[in-house]
């Protein structure tokens, strides 16, 4: 049998997200990353900048996922907590790092000040994880890896993440274009496709409702067996064009 895929969970971390002031993206760019590998990003949540909810949604999400990824809360402010959180929900303590200070320290020189020095404290045992950006190191401490919030940081830190990573069989995804009818006219076909083939998902995503234009139905199949996702395309496509419905590749 073959080795289940690894599994994954974000935990985005700040008040500006849940008050709608800034729209979260980094989800989106995690998601990407982590499909390129095979690993199954499985759950996400949004918490607050307060420590008691970044505690619980840590330990829930790091016992029940291979990975966990944070964003957010890393930065000289006194909102930024996640590393405060995060020792606290390991059980351990919160020094500075020397490589992490070093880092600063050339980054910043002369202004180099106490709120920046927030950013060297590491949870004990933790590895840094480079920043090419600003050069402030995020952080691994067991199966969790804590990045930056400013979407353009947390991406180029996902460079330094990959290669600690357990990878999986990449997931294929195909999308048939289904033109002039709504998902609810195509959901039984697809029902029975899925009980058909279990290692294939099928899901629907209208488009057009509530516009002027064209109305219809993407149909994405996806499995990380390549040639049954192409089996079940095909398949999808036969019988759409035998009930008279317009479909293509997309």
């Amino acid at each position: 049998m073959s080795e289940s895929p690894p599994t994954a969970a974000v935990l985005i971390i700040g008040d500006e997200v849940l008050s709608g002031r800034t729209q979260d993206t980094n989800l989106t760019a995690i998601a990407r990353f982590l499909a390129a590998l095979g690993i199954d990003l499985m759950e996400a949540r949004t918490v607050g900048d307060r420590k008691a909810q970044i505690v619980d949604g840590l330990n829930a999400l790091r016992a029940a996922h291979d990975y966990v990824f944070t964003t957010g809360g890393i930065g000289p402010t006194h909102d930024d907590i996640t590393a405060d959180a995060v020792a606290t929900a390991f059980g351990v303590a919160l020094p500075e790092h020397p490589d992490a200070l070093a880092i600063l320290v050339r980054r910043y020189g002369d202004d180099f000040n106490a709120a920046r020095r927030r950013m060297a404290r590491i949870p004990e045992g933790g590895t840094l994880i480079a920043n090419p950006v600003t050069d402030a190191p995020g952080f691994q401490i067991g199966n969790v890896f804590v990045l930056a919030g400013v979407p353009t940081i947390m991406t180029a830190m996902l460079e330094d993440v990959a290669p600690r990573l357990r990878t999986g069989a990449v997931v294929h995804a195909r999308t048939i274009r289904v033109t002039g009818v709504g998902e609810g006219d195509v959901a039984e076909m697809l029902t029975a496709a899925a009980r058909a083939e279990r290692e294939v998902s099928f899901g629907s995503y209208p488009f057009g409702h509530g516009s002027v234009g064209e109305i219809g139905t993407n149909l994405v199949v996806r499995g990380r067996d390549a040639a049954k996702v192409e089996t079940a395309v095909a398949g999808l496509l036969t019988q759409l064009a035998a009930v008279g419905v317009a479909a293509v590749r997309a």
